[in-house]
């Protein structure tokens, strides 16, 4: 699973957002529902980015970039977080 969120947040980083959505949206982790909710920020769906922060332990306001956001979490995903 870890591998498939890699390819999500790389597809997220080179603007596949429907690729990404669509890994993000098939897996149950906390941590494709962070990519999750990057991926409605960049959308600019407030409303359901903020949903999907509340199933992890990270705020909405947490990063101001969401490309900066999702470095983090390829960080996370290689262990370096």
């Amino acid at each position: 699973m870890q591998q498939s969120l890699q390819q999500a947040v790389e597809l997220a980083l080179h603007d596949d957002w429907d690729g990404a959505h669509e890994i993000a949206q098939a897996s149950n982790e906390v941590t494709a529902h962070w990519i999750h909710a990057v991926l409605h920020k960049i959308e600019g769906d407030e409303w359901n980015s903020r949903y999907w922060y509340r199933r992890t332990p990270h705020e909405y306001e947490e990063y101001a970039d969401p490309k900066a956001e999702l470095r983090a979490i390829a960080a996370t995903l290689q262990g370096g977080e």
